[in-house]
């Protein structure tokens, strides 16, 4: 095929030429999945790239797009918007106003198009504090203006020719997007990302697609606001498959047996609520069958790929999945074949189980300043490595520093952070990018994430602790959900943690103990306590003395992004989370 690609909006012109699929995007509306050719949806972008250019959008102008759930609009807008050398500015919807105000005003949008009711109420406290000449909604909401306004707009296409100069006049290495940082700490700063920053990632991570090509589907959820979603769904696109947007976290479920996806990506949490989900039903079950089900899973949980387990484990894992898996895979609609998951550390137990139940999850490794694959593991040709992020993607470049820090280079590496060029210097170095990770290449080329450089800390010892090794041990237990490891300038290490109190709450049952079942009840009782100081001693068994956690506090709620506790990627705010639970670290250390 002669279309080169090298800009964002060159995507869909190149899948309706190779691949013309009559659902490219599929979006639920009420009852309702309704679909969208690639030919309808370069047709709806031109409409949009029109009417901007009526509406007095000029070259390098930004226009912010703001959605709760991923949906064809947005994906129309963010073509329209390309296009015509305009930057498209997504945000995240769960931020605070504050924070929308300040992006807005940051990024200096002109327009701005959102969701539903919850975003534009929001929007309105601020956009008098913004440059926004018009906020357009998706949703039919009274009294505000919608963007089928704009559609309607874009319907004469007597400056068609217009968009096409525009077109024309985008370059490679054009500024494409302006995406803010979530961040665990102070202002989210603006990543500028060109178009062959992100082109080059989805050429690159082509290769790591076992899919069927114009034949796949997938679902998509994760927010697209953050470039693993976005990049994906670009990649859906090179690859001609048929995207389908879930209706949210709560509908996955259901969404999964309508669409019947042969892909999906998600976070180590959203895997870590399957994997619950899954082990609970096992409480439904009673005798013979419930020995089986558990049996199952233990069998699972020592899976390796490649067969090194040898002979009679893999006659074991076939019995498992004939019996067991096959059924749990019919429930998540029977032809999930890859799932796919990046943004913080999956879980080994959860790698091991959904491949061992024939639905592998790959896990790769990138930020946003990355545009974001660095690394991902691959099925084939012996490319996955259980505990690792996979084999460096081509044309990517990745050493490790003599401090153990991860850095890279390549033509994904972003172009710098908005306004802030101390910031980027701190982080770009002799072309390096410096991830703030640390890591590791083991000698056959996995790469593997060992912590983070600015998290580990000294106690009042002078000993080194590494706290995502110690997390990332304890959160194997069942019992805990999220924890966060403690004790800069202390005597000791210690954890705040956050139990799992939906698989808690089922073991309270299981075990008939008496006790409340309420989040602050469990946190408070001396039962669970005790449970859990046995998954915190078997975690300490594999550390030494001065990095063991010597005590630990519950917290009665659960950590969430409106409480506070995480970022809209689910990563912890640490200094938050110490802000929010002094009282326990204080008790923890003076107590």
């Amino acid at each position: 095929m002669s279309t080169e690609i090298t800009r964002l909006f060159d995507f869909p012109y190149y899948a309706q030429k190779k691949f013309n699929l009559n659902k490219a995007f599929v979006t639920k509306y009420g009852q309702d999945w309704v679909a969208t050719s690639n030919e309808e949806y370069i047709a709806q972008a031109n409409k949009i790239s029109r009417a901007l250019l009526r509406l007095g959008v000029k070259a390098n102008d930004k226009i912010a797009v703001i959605s709760s759930n991923n949906r064809t609009e947005w994906n129309v807008m963010d073509i329209g918007i390309l296009q015509v050398g305009a930057q498209n500015v997504p945000i995240y919807p769960t931020i605070s106003k504050e924070d929308y105000e300040y992006v807005l005003n940051h990024s200096e949008s002109v327009y701005c198009f959102v969701s539903d009711t919850e975003i534009v109420e929001k929007l309105n406290q601020i956009k008098g504090n913004t440059q926004l000449k018009e906020v357009y909604t998706f949703d039919e909401i009274s009294g505000e203006k919608n963007w089928k306004e704009v559609l309607e707009l874009g319907e004469d296409n007597s400056n068609q020719n217009e968009v096409e100069e525009r077109k024309n006049a985008v370059k490679k290495d054009d500024l494409a997007t302006l995406i803010y940082t979530s961040g665990t700490t102070g202002r989210p700063k603006g990543v500028m990302l060109s178009h062959w920053n992100i082109v080059s990632n989805v050429i690159a991570s082509e290769k790591r697609v076992p899919l069927d090509f114009g034949k796949a589907i997938a679902l998509s959820f994760l927010p697209v606001c953050h470039i693993f979603e976005r990049m994906i769904l670009y990649l859906y696109q090179y690859c001609g498959v048929e995207i389908h947007f879930a209706e949210s976290i709560d509908q996955m479920s259901d969404n999964l047996k309508e669409v019947r996806p042969h892909v999906m990506t998600a976070v180590p949490r959203l895997y870590e609520k399957v994997f619950d989900k899954i082990y609970g039903r096992g409480e439904e079950l009673s005798g013979i069958k419930q020995k089986l089900f558990y049996w199952a899973i233990e069998v699972a949980l020592q899976y390796e790929p490649y067969k090194v387990n040898g002979w009679w484990y893999e006659r074991k894992l076939a019995i498992a999945r004939k019996l067991i898996f096959s059924k749990i895979k019919a429930g998540l609609g029977g032809r999930l074949d890859l799932m796919v998951s990046g943004s913080a550390a999956l879980q080994p137990r959860l790698t091991r189980f959904f491949a061992a139940a024939e639905m592998p999850i790959m896990e790769g490794y990138g930020l946003t300043e990355t545009s974001p694959v660095l690394s991902v593991n691959d099925q084939r040709n012996k490319g996955f490595r259980i505990g690792t992020v996979g084999r460096v993607i081509d044309g990517v470049e990745v050493k490790i520093a003599e401090d153990g820090e991860i850095l890279a280079k390549g033509p994904n590496i972003m172009m710098g952070y908005y306004k802030d060029p101390e910031k980027t210097a701190e982080v770009i170095k002799d072309g390096y990018f410096h991830t703030g990770d640390k890591g590791e290449i083991c000698k056959d080329g996995f790469l593997k994430i060992t912590g983070r450089t600015k998290e580990m800390f000294k106690t009042s010892g002078g000993k080194y602790v590494v706290p995502p090794l110690l997390e990332g041990e304890l959160k194997q237990s069942r019992f805990i959900e999220q924890v966060m490891v403690v004790g800069e300038g202390e005597k000791m290490p210690a954890a705040i943690i956050q139990p799992n109190f939906v698989f808690i709450q089922d073991w309270i049952d299981r075990k008939e103990h008496a006790i409340g079942k309420s989040c602050e009840e469990i946190a408070t009782s001396q039962i669970v306590i005790d449970r859990i100081q046995r998954e915190v001693d078997e975690c300490n068994k594999g550390f030494g003395k001065w990095e063991q956690i010597k005590k630990f506090e519950l917290t009665p709620e659960e950590w969430s992004i409106d409480g506070g506790q995480l970022t809209p990627t689910m990563k912890m705010k640490r200094k938050i989370i110490k802000e929010i639970y002094k009282d326990l670290y204080e008790r923890i250390y003076r107590g």
